[in-house]
């Protein structure tokens, strides 16, 4: 048996009265879990530091925390099914908080195990609030208008993606007394000097964990909860004609795994390639600032993307975006100085309407099989995981400048999967007609 992830029609409504301040509630999470994911590009080269880690062995930040969306997310699905959206989210905004303070035991030892194991349980809460979250704000008033919420709550969650790498430079880079490079040192002072760095993100986890435990108190205390006999979640005969035998599908699924893996291995190595003296040659704290602009651009893009998105054929739009994405990042690869630092930042523009365009024409014209088709697309997220950890073994071997030839791949395979979508839709459009 498969569960199967609610449809618009499917979802009870919460009355009008109560929608506005649940919405206010709900909208808060998808900021909160932005911050989180995006502190990772702060978090990456600070233990880089810490523990004189390869790009290859940094990147196993991302591993951690992405492979939680393959891992957890049907688990959690069954989770909902159980408790319902409310006591879920509370869930998982709490598992979130334990893997936050996992983190003061992981400075005190000064162990990069302890942190990736953090990031796990972090990522493993996220992965709820994923998954609660989207249906119940979909459910907070008329199906017409859903996709209307889901985007305002979307942008918050650009919101928090675009201030954490500023805050989280603030809180980690600012704060850090480098004693000694950690290749001159041996034993016990080299142990010494790893807790020492590894000291300064105590307290802006600390900080989170308190914040995601009263977000949580605040949920179930406030927050209007489904009854359980309006059950949303619907259990499918495995039986069924599978929907990997749909081309479109398939195609999505690798679509949605290249592009958050090449989104986020950008997003992951810009402290570092800011640094790079060829490049921009800046300090970490002022690179950090800088990959608030990465993420910014992804928040604009959006409401700029949501207004062109209503007069132009997603797979057309989809399909321009990524050649300019990937024209930057190729001219970012072959140019050095300040020019190359702004064309890899422009790119997180062109990233906005991606993975909402290829998740509409993933599941266009798929009726009831539209749920498990979605599950399967969400669950490609797990590029975030894969694409970051091969960038950085590559960037040891030729540097990290031209390991950008790994994201530049995944956005020519998106173009090409923009211009197929483009030309089925066409197709279909010219058959309703005929």
């Amino acid at each position: 048996m498969q569960i199967e992830m609610p449809t618009e029609g499917s979802l009870p409504e919460i009355k009008v009265e109560r929608s506005g301040a649940a919405m206010t509630i709900v909208t808060t999470l998808f900021f909160i879990w932005g911050f989180v994911t995006v502190l990772n590009d702060i978090l990456i080269p600070h233990l880089q530091n810490v523990f004189a880690l390869s790009n290859f062995q940094a990147m196993f930040v991302q591993f951690a925390f992405f492979s939680a969306y393959f891992v957890f997310a049907l688990p959690w699905g069954k989770v909902v099914d159980r408790i319902g959206y409310r006591n879920t989210m509370v869930a998982g905004l709490c598992v979130s908080a334990c893997g936050c303070l996992l983190f003061l035991p992981a400075a005190m030892l000064a162990s990069y195990a302890i942190f990736l194991s953090a990031q796990v349980v972090l990522a493993c809460g996220i992965t709820a609030l994923q998954v609660s979250a989207n249906p119940y704000v979909a459910a907070l008033g008329s199906s017409r208008t859903a996709s209307s919420r889901l985007n305002l709550a979307q942008a918050f969650n650009s919101l928090g993606t675009t201030i954490a790498p500023h805050i989280g430079g603030l809180f980690i880079f600012s704060t850090v007394a480098v004693v000694a490079t950690t290749t001159t040192l041996t034993g016990s002072a080299l142990h010494a000097n790893q807790q020492q760095q590894a000291a300064s993100v105590k307290l802006p986890y600390i900080l989170l964990a308190g914040i995601l435990l009263a977000l949580a108190t605040f949920i179930r205390l406030r927050l209007p909860s489904f009854s359980s006999n309006t059950s949303d979640i619907r259990i499918q005969d495995a039986t069924a004609k599978s929907v990997w035998r749909t081309p479109q599908v398939v195609l999505a699924v690798l679509g949605i795994f290249l592009y958050v893996g090449g989104e986020v291995s950008i997003g992951s190595f810009l402290v570092r390639y800011l640094q790079l003296p060829n490049i921009a040659h800046m300090t970490e704290l002022t690179a950090a600032s800088y990959v608030s602009y990465y993420w910014g651009g992804a928040m604009v893009g959006r409401f700029i993307g949501s207004w062109l998105l209503r007069r132009i054929n997603a797979g057309v739009l989809l399909a321009l975006f990524a050649a300019i994405a990937g024209t930057l990042v190729l001219t970012s690869i072959l140019s050095h100085g300040y020019f190359a630092a702004i064309t890899i930042l422009c790119v997180g523009l062109f990233n906005s309407i991606m993975f909402p365009s290829i998740f509409s024409i993933g599941i266009e014209g798929l009726g009831q099989r539209t749920s498990e088709a979605a599950s399967l697309i969400v669950m490609a997220i797990v590029g975030g995981a894969i694409i970051p950890v091969a960038q950085g073994k590559l960037a040891d071997s030729i540097g990290i400048q031209h390991a950008l030839f790994i994201p530049l791949a995944c956005y020519v395979y998106i173009f090409f999967f923009g211009v197929w979508g483009s030309r089925r839709s066409a197709a279909h459009t010219s058959s309703a007609h005929a």
